[in-house]
């Protein structure tokens, strides 16, 4: 296996220190870290990497004008008619040979370095011994040269990893543009003038100030000014979001409008710019099970077929007869078909590729595992409040009497329940949206399970359930609408009732359909709420199962019975990640949903969505599908490929020239079909 598909499978995506961007250059062939890669590796080697792949590329370039120049010559006879026909098999050689050792010097380096630390059944070993058999058949006198050959399978195998080189780095710089949302810098009050501070040295309780343009470096409370707030790197939203005083805003968002002054309320190393890049960081040591398949085959893949490579050069001349150089020549054919590179860079690099696309959209999946499990859900459980609905009470309905207007019942029932801090009151009071003249009222009481009574200058308010109504005998019109019904009454006269319901999110009913439409069986809510109110939410969402009045331990155990019935497929559960963190860890995945700050969520979830939008769920499955059938195209391709040529090698059909296509050709296809998982 070459050094650049190792270390995409066991190096971790580049943290925030890294620059990504600039390049992903090839290791040098003698690196100080000990790399020894021959690119794609995303090692840090500091400035000169550029230089690098630069000096890289243009030596493969020269090796490739020198190699089709000699190839002329030697078609056209020039070399023949210089050298004459004795000496021109030999010159050949000596010709084929410069651009060999041009290309692939190092090559022929790293096989001799891991052979004697006893690793040396590695890509480059495959191809040392392959190449170099192919010139040393000039020996066999009864054999036809192959040198021309043996130089172009190093040339094209260089070539592909050039290629590897840069596929790497493109994914790499992928999920790197997701991940440039570290701030530089932080804007401390110093007399004066502002001063640039570290925002990693910053406590609690500091202040800060952040000008239109600037990035938001630490969470914090707004004290001062106001802004739209871009939060398209984390949320994959493109509408800003409004920063107010008493607001809380956070870092890796853009400030985009007006200057806001900022009370820090998380130190840099709990802040959710932070948490996102080590969750990110992290993703690829959990790997997926096609992934560690790929693993252990490669591991017992590429002594198989070396063996088998010195059966074929070996066995049939001592056992039937037959000229050696013939069968020499199908044994390092075989091996050069054998170099499984095009699973062990391709396989990971969907996965990668998945991940960083995923978070492009604000999706963030701790690992490869998580991704190829959710590929397999067919049952998506959601918590109601704040997963479904919005989690917050608002008024859904104002049915005044006859006569009454609407504004009018509002003016109502906002003077009654201006001095309580009920959230059924303040929804109320918000809806109303102007300031109640407290000094107006008074009298005001509090009756416990019923509601409240005011004086509003010489008026008498009740406001508050059926149960009040009746004790003043007042009649009152119900309605059979779902939520919290508030009757208002004034000065004994019901004037109408106003109803106040947790609202569903716009897109929940198109995110039961969407998941229906990427193959989820069945969607499930559950909820603590009444029955009737759960009942009729599940009904407008399409919700095909609907658990209700439930305590949370009574939610881990509806997905405990889910799980023992669900046969293969797997159980995802969907919650806010702040109170649901039992549930997130017990299903098969846990998604945390509107998570953008909050640590439960980040912590308890296996993949994360930054904003509060269910439809996020669907497309987090439909990018792990697409990943999924991009990572089964290019095992079924390259192992097809591979065995279908290393059967015609074996039988003395297949070529060098074939064997060059179904090592490095495959591993071009492979990886840019793998690299269409960056495009979710």
């Amino acid at each position: 296996m070459c050094e650049a598909c190792e270390s995409l499978r066991t190096s971790p995506a580049p943290s925030s220190a890294q620059k990504v961007g600039e390049g992903d250059a090839p290791c040098p062939s003698e690196p100080a870290d000990g790399c020894g890669c021959s690119g794609g590796c995303g090692h840090d080697h500091g400035g000169e990497d550029a230089a690098k792949l630069k000096r890289w590329r243009n030596r493969i370039l020269v090796a490739l004008l020198l190699f089709f120049a000699i190839l002329v010559c030697e078609g056209t006879g020039l070399i023949q008619r210089i050298l004459g026909p004795t000496n021109a098999l030999y010159g050949e050689f000596i010709l084929f040979l410069i651009p060999y050792l041009i290309a692939g010097y190092d090559v022929l380096g790293r096989a001799w370095k891991n052979l004697l630390k006893g690793h040396g059944l590695d890509e480059n070993f495959l191809m040392a011994i392959a190449t170099l058999g192919a010139f040393a058949l000039v020996f066999f006198p009864d054999s036809e040269p192959h040198m021309a050959e043996g130089a172009a399978v190093m040339l094209f195998y260089q070539v592909g990893e050039l290629f590897q080189s840069y596929a790497v780095g493109k994914s790499r710089r992928s999920i790197a543009a997701m991940m440039d949302i570290v701030p530089e810098f932080a804007n401390v009050q110093q007399g004066n003038q502002l001063v640039q501070v570290d925002p990693a040295t910053l406590e609690v309780g500091a202040e800060i100030v952040i000008k239109p343009g600037e990035r938001i470096p630490l969470d914090g409370l707004v004290l001062s000014g106001e802004s739209q707030v871009d939060t398209s790197a984390l949320t994959g939203e493109s509408v800003p979001r409004h920063a107010q005083p008493g607001e809380e805003v956070i870092s890796g968002c853009v400030n985009m409008t007006g200057t806001l002054t900022v009370q820090v309320t998380k130190p840099y190393a709990n802040s959710t710019v932070s948490r996102i890049l080590e969750l990110v960081e992290n993703a690829a040591d959990k790997k997926a099970q096609t992934e560690n398949f790929i693993t252990r085959f490669a591991r017992y893949y590429t002594p198989i077929v070396v063996g088998l490579a010195v059966m074929i050069a070996v066995v049939p001349p001592l056992v039937v007869g037959g000229a050696w150089a013939d069968w020499i020549l199908r044994g390092l054919t075989f091996l050069v078909v054998s170099c499984p590179c095009a699973l062990v860079i391709s396989v990971p690099l969907s996965f990668f590729g998945g991940i960083g696309g995923a978070s492009r959209l604000g999706i963030l999946i701790k690992g490869s595992n998580y991704l190829e499990a959710l590929s397999q859900v067919d049952t998506v459980v959601f918590d109601k409040t704040g997963t479904l609905t919005s989690g917050t009470f608002e008024v859904t309905h104002l049915l005044p009497a006859s006569g009454i207007s609407q504004d009018q019942l509002l003016a109502w029932a906002a003077a009654a329940e201006s001095l309580s801090n009920h959230p059924i009151a303040t929804s109320i009071t918000r809806a109303f949206g102007k300031p109640v003249s407290l000094e107006r009222i008074s009298q005001g009481k509090d009756l416990s399970g019923r509601g409240v009574q005011v004086h509003l200058d010489d008026d008498v308010i009740l406001a508050g359930n059926g149960r009040l109504m009746d004790e003043n005998g007042i009649s009152y019109t119900p309605t059979d609408l779902i939520g919290t019904q508030v009757h208002v009454a004034v000065n004994g006269r019901f004037v109408g009732t106003i109803v106040i319901g947790d609202v569903i999110k716009p897109d929940a009913a198109e995110a039961i359909s969407a998941l229906r439409q990427v193959g989820v069986k069945h969607t499930v809510m559950l909820t603590g709420d009444q029955t009737r109110v759960a009942k009729a939410v599940a009904a407008e969402l399409g919700v095909s199962e609907v658990r209700s009045e439930l305590l949370p331990q009574d939610k881990v155990a509806e997905v405990e019975r889910l799980l023992e019935q669900d046969g293969s497929g797997k159980v995802a559960f969907v919650g806010d990640g702040i109170n649901d963190a039992p549930v997130l860890m017990r299903a098969d995945i846990g998604i945390a949903m509107g998570a953008m700050g909050s640590d439960a969520a980040i912590e308890a979830a296996d993949i994360v969505l930054m904003d509060d939008r269910p439809t996020q769920v669907a497309r987090a499955v439909r990018v792990s599908k697409k990943t999924m059938r991009i990572v089964w195209q290019n095992i079924v391709f390259a192992l097809g490929v591979k065995f279908a040529v290393l059967i015609l090698a074996a039988l003395g059909i297949a070529n060098m020239w074939m064997a060059v296509f179904a090592d490095v050709g495959v591993a071009v296809i492979a990886i840019l079909n793998a690299m269409r998982a960056m495009r979710p």
